[in-house]
């Protein structure tokens, strides 16, 4: 699911993913149909289809290796995969969907068990030996992703039933120290992309063949590129929670359709 694709040293979108969120979306419309009661919201299946499809962009479309080239567009794919795509398809579902399912409820973690834990992975990947060791075993860095999405969607449920502002601002603290990594490392002069240099290596090019200076215009990878990626990742989060919980309480206020 995380894999580049890249064929001939070109970029290909991932048309197998395409089908199968196609396949998501046709399910999701006929459970809203004809497993709903009452009136249904426009803005639910608004919501659910434009985090799907920024879920396959992000992770289906050429954006996945671009996102390689530099700290900051790495960061602008990791903030959309995990600050902005699960709310937008939590928002989308619907609310007995996720309260009155049991099953359903049975798949997430308790909110304060996933935000620790998302929060203590997101750190540690960001961290330059596991970042290194991660882009070097492919395998092993695709199951990390997939835990920190699936414990996203688990950290932000409560955030999206617009009723916990608390949990909220713990969310946006510990998340703090992940960018402050970025910013602290920046000062530091370290300037090291491990998967920039797994990439070439797999495309067989030597860094003075490929690198981001050849397709990017300063200052990627550099200091300032580094600490753009902190602040990036930060301002993204805060946005996304600002926005997640003012759509929950709108969610709450209108009651988008619950079943009775």
């Amino acid at each position: 699911m995380f894999d580049d694709f890249w064929l001939q040293g070109q970029l290909l979108w991932n048309t197998p993913l395409l089908a199968g969120f196609i396949m998501a979306g046709v399910l999701y419309g006929f459970l809203l149909v004809n497993f709903t009661k009452g009136k249904i919201h426009p803005k639910q299946p608004i919501l659910f289809f434009l985090g799907l499809g920024l879920l396959y962009i992000t992770v289906g479309s050429p954006l996945s290796t671009i996102s390689h080239l530099s700290f900051s567009l790495h960061m602008i794919q990791m903030s959309m995969l995990y600050f902005i795509i699960p709310p937008l398809l939590l928002l989308g579902m619907r609310d007995s969907w996720l309260t009155k399912s049991t099953r359903i409820n049975k798949i997430f973690l308790p909110p304060p068990a996933a935000l620790y834990t998302f929060a203590i992975l997101f750190l540690l990947y960001h961290m330059g030996v596991i970042l290194t060791f991660l882009s070097q075993h492919s395998n092993v860095h695709n199951s990390y992703l997939l835990v920190l999405l699936y414990t996203s969607f688990s950290m932000w449920r409560p955030i999206v039933n617009g009723q916990n502002e608390r949990y909220a601002m713990l969310s946006g603290l510990l998340l703090l120290p992940a960018c402050i990594l970025f910013i602290f490392n920046a000062s530091l002069g370290e300037v090291n992309n491990p998967l920039l240099a797994q990439m070439t290596a797999t495309l067989c090019f030597t860094p003075s063949e490929f690198s981001s200076f050849n397709l990017l215009p300063a200052p990627f990878n550099t200091r300032l590129d580094q600490m753009m990626a902190g602040f990036l990742m930060l301002g993204m989060h805060k946005f996304a929670l600002i926005v997640t919980v003012r759509l929950g309480k709108k969610v709450q206020m209108h009651d988008w359709g619950r079943d009775g």
